[in-house]
């Protein structure tokens, strides 16, 4: 403690590079301060600080963090309270660029494994960034004397010490993100991919805003009694609402009937949501992908005869590239690419789906003859897909009755509630049939492993050295060239991103090109959930992404090489 004061009253008003001098590790009485890394300016980037305090400080008891997913909660309710903080004990602006301000990486309606707070059964750890104070381009020690020695104490204190946090609150999110995980798990064994509580709030603030909507008449959900279910969570007892089961489901209905929002909901179902959200009993299993199409996105050496054949020249499919793709080709390759890394559900929207992908009706048929038409659309697929792989489709879906001989649930939103119609659905197909041909043939197709090669992993910029950065959630710049994922809609922090791009790079170290891309990702992934985040860097700015995520950040790289 002496010796950082001692440090900064050395360098009080010298050129702003001084504050490297601090960068180090200090005793304060109860907890250690580690300034890891110090900012070369007051424009750049902050500076990296740790603080860390024992467990027998902070009187945390063992069952708030031995188990994984309490782990996980606490983690995020204490990155939270620290945010909130801030806003309470720090000064903020007070110099030159980001001089005095401090900043936790924060997170939103999703509960993440997060890089921004450790607890162990030793100690609990807040990473978090401050701009060091400087006037024009020079040391304002006192000011950081101020930060360090006033402001920070408050600040740890009473985010990271137990009997200055609300107890009750702190439980509370303990105990819904357990049984959120409890209720996803209960999935399988009841052949369920997706179970929507009564009573939860789907509709969100707005398109930007991912709270849930207040204002106006918001109706909460309730199960039609054919599909409701009842599901155990060790906190709230049972729990009861809509069961999705396993196969081809259909959600129908007219447009603004919150079709497009129950989707929405399932498809972040595979997240832990805070207490409040609306979302908080709303899950689906593990290995669920939105599928969309993504006109010009990269394809590189991927199978997509399953569903595309026949092209003009006597193109390939069954080893497709692209530098552009169409929408029917890219929805083509984002499915098999989901099923090579292991996809159960697939989630559809006709909304932001190709028109020819998804049907070829009899007129179509008629005038376009099969031998003339290389894809086969997916309503001749789905079928097969869940009887050859087992993996279920849940599609959205207004301008195409054909679904109804495929589907083995239909469900309708009415005025922002669900019925099944599934018998309705059926009689209607009897009472209208389409006439169209079946184009899929007897079974689904092979799902091939790629190998990916080192040398198409480059992060450099020519002569100049390695360079990733993150620019949003769906842009990392890597080496010369940029990775696209607007179209991965369940990539849904900055902090994802973040991991991807080091992950990535680490797997440009590490890869073994005997290994299909699922295996190397299976075995990091592993590896990241026995070591932690801080297997790829110590700081406090990464969330945890998914494998499905990963892997297609790297397919969408366009320098990606396949052997």
């Amino acid at each position: 403690m002496l010796n950082l004061k001692r440090n900064l009253e050395r360098i009080d008003g010298r050129g702003y590079r001084a504050y490297q001098e601090i960068k180090g590790r200090y005793e304060f009485e109860g907890s250690t301060l580690f300034i890891d890394y110090v900012q070369g300016d007051p424009f750049a980037p902050p500076s990296r600080i740790r603080v860390r305090i024992p467990q027998e400080i902070t009187g945390f008891p063992r069952e708030f963090y031995e188990k994984r997913i309490c782990n996980i909660a606490l983690c995020d309710f204490l990155t939270r309270r620290f945010e909130d903080n801030i806003k309470r004990f720090v000064k903020g602006n007070r110099g030159t660029g980001n001089s005095g301000r401090v900043t936790i990486d924060y997170p939103g309606q999703e509960i993440l494994p997060r890089s921004s707070m450790v607890v162990t059964r030793e100690y609990v750890e807040a990473r978090f960034s401050m701009g060091l104070p400087a006037r024009g381009r020079r040391v304002l020690a006192q000011a950081a004397e101020a930060m360090f020695f006033e402001e920070l104490p408050k600040l740890v204190s009473y985010s990271l010490i137990l009997r200055n946090l609300d107890k009750d609150q702190l439980i509370a999110h303990l105990y819904s993100c357990e049984d959120q995980e409890a209720l996803r798990g209960e999935l399988p064994e009841k052949k369920l991919v997706a179970f929507i509580a009564n009573g939860s709030i789907l509709p969100r603030a707005s398109g930007v805003d991912d709270r849930p909507l207040k204002s106006g008449s918001v109706i909460p959900f309730k199960s039609p009694i054919e599909l409701e279910v009842s599901l155990p969570a060790p906190n709230s007892g049972r729990i009861c609402g809509m069961g999705i089961p396993e196969g081809v489901t259909l959600i129908v209905g007219g447009g603004y009937h919150g079709k497009t929002t129950l989707l929405r909901a399932i498809e972040r179902g595979i997240y832990n949501h805070i207490p409040g959200d609306g979302r908080e009993k709303v899950v689906s299993i593990p290995d669920t992908v939105k599928i969309r199409a993504e006109d010009g996105r990269s394809v590189k050496r991927v199978d997509i005869s399953a569903f595309i054949n026949n092209l003009p020249l006597q193109k390939d499919t069954s080893d497709f590239s692209t530098e552009n793709a169409s929408g029917s080709t890219s929805q083509a390759a984002n499915i098999i690419e989901s099923l090579e890394m292991g996809a159960k559900l697939l989630l559809i929207d006709e909304d932001t789906s190709a028109t020819n992908f998804m049907i070829r009706d009899k007129r179509m048929q008629e005038l376009v003859a099969k031998d003339k038409e290389p894809i086969t659309p997916f309503v001749d697929k789905v079928g097969l897909l869940y009887k050859d792989y087992g993996v279920s489709t849940i599609i959205v879906i207004g301008g195409s009755g054909d679904y109804f001989d495929v589907s083995n649930l239909v469900i309708a939103m009415d005025d922002y509630l669900p019925k099944e119609v599934t018998l309705r659905a059926k009689e209607v197909a009897s009472l209208y049939p389409t006439h169209r041909r079946r184009e899929g043939g007897e079974v689904f197709g092979v799902i091939k492993g790629r190998v990916p090669l080192a040398e198409g992993f480059d992060p450099s910029r020519g002569k100049r050295g390695v360079k990733i950065s993150v620019k949003d959630r769906s842009t990392i710049l890597y080496g010369r060239h940029a990775i696209d994922l607007w179209a991965v809609e369940q990539l849904v922090d900055p902090s994802q991103t973040r991991f991807i791009a080091s992950a990535i790079h680490y797997l440009t170290r590490h890869m073994d090109e005997k290994k299909s891309l699922r295996e190397i990702i299976t075995h990091f992934m592993e590896k990241i959930e026995e070591k932690s985040l801080d297997l790829l860097f110590v700081h406090g700015d990464y969330a945890l992404a998914r494998r499905h995520e990963l892997a297609a950040a790297i397919n969408r790289l366009r320098t990606l090489k396949i052997k």
